[in-house]
């Protein structure tokens, strides 16, 4: 694996992924502050950015591509969390709390991501009660798809919670040409860690969908090849 390297930084007030991000609202004067004191990495596919029990110096935010966080069983088998893309930020739970990193994060494409120094992102905290909310709000929504994780791990059935992540990996497409790709492209593997089964099990089930004519293959590519169809296996009808 090649080493990470390092990158100009973005200018946050011109960075095309701050609208998404938690630092959307800050002031023209923060936001040349952010910008003075954070730098640029670049990260190659499967390349670590931290691993669990390591003690947090930075928070990572993400300028381009997309990070699996995961954890790894006692059998050594991954367990993905959650997808993180442009514009999220990486690592604030155990800056806020002291604490050691709890899970790893790997890029599942190359990835370009900004690292802003623990004092001043927890001096900045400090100072905005705009960004002191976002960060709220973002451990609450996280709190809630926690939650909703769990329950479908517990009473979907595979075929539901494969579908599910097929949409999820579709809505990261943002603007993308072509809107039947997945905006993350993930291995068969990875799709199963995401959903919480077999490789195997995963496999069956995307040949089932192909005969179904609700996705299609372009190479290693899944493109999906009827959207309402992908819905109605997800059981998410309203």
């Amino acid at each position: 694996m090649s080493r990470n390297l390092q990158c100009a930084s973005p200018n946050c007030s011109t960075c095309s992924a701050r609208d998404r991000s938690v630092f959307a609202q800050l002031t023209p004067n923060e936001l040349g502050d952010l910008s003075d004191t954070k730098g640029c990495r670049m990260y190659s596919k499967g390349e670590f950015i931290f691993r669990a029990d390591e003690s947090p110096k930075v928070l990572y935010c993400i300028h381009q591509g997309a990070i699996k966080i995961y954890k790894v069983g006692r059998d050594g088998k991954e367990q993905i969390i959650r997808l993180a893309q442009r514009g999220d930020i990486l690592g604030y739970r155990s800056l806020i709390s002291g604490e050691r990193y709890r899970t790893f994060a790997t890029p599942v494409e190359n990835a370009v991501i900004c690292r802003i120094p623990k004092d001043a992102f927890l001096g900045m905290m400090a100072q905005s009660l705009n960004l002191s909310a976002r960060i709220i709000d973002l451990l609450a929504n996280e709190l809630k798809a926690a939650e909703d994780k769990i329950v479908q791990i517990a009473q979907k059935p595979v075929r539901e919670r494969l579908a599910e992540a097929f949409l999820m990996l579709h809505n990261a497409s943002g603007e993308e040409a072509d809107r039947s790709k997945l905006g993350i492209n993930l291995t068969r593997g990875e799709l199963a860690n995401l959903v919480g089964t077999a490789a195997e099990t995963v496999s069956r089930i995307l040949t089932t969908f192909k005969e179904e004519r609700i996705i299609r293959m372009r190479g290693r590519a899944i493109l999906i090849n009827d959207y309402n169809a992908l819905v109605g296996a997800a059981n998410l009808q309203d």
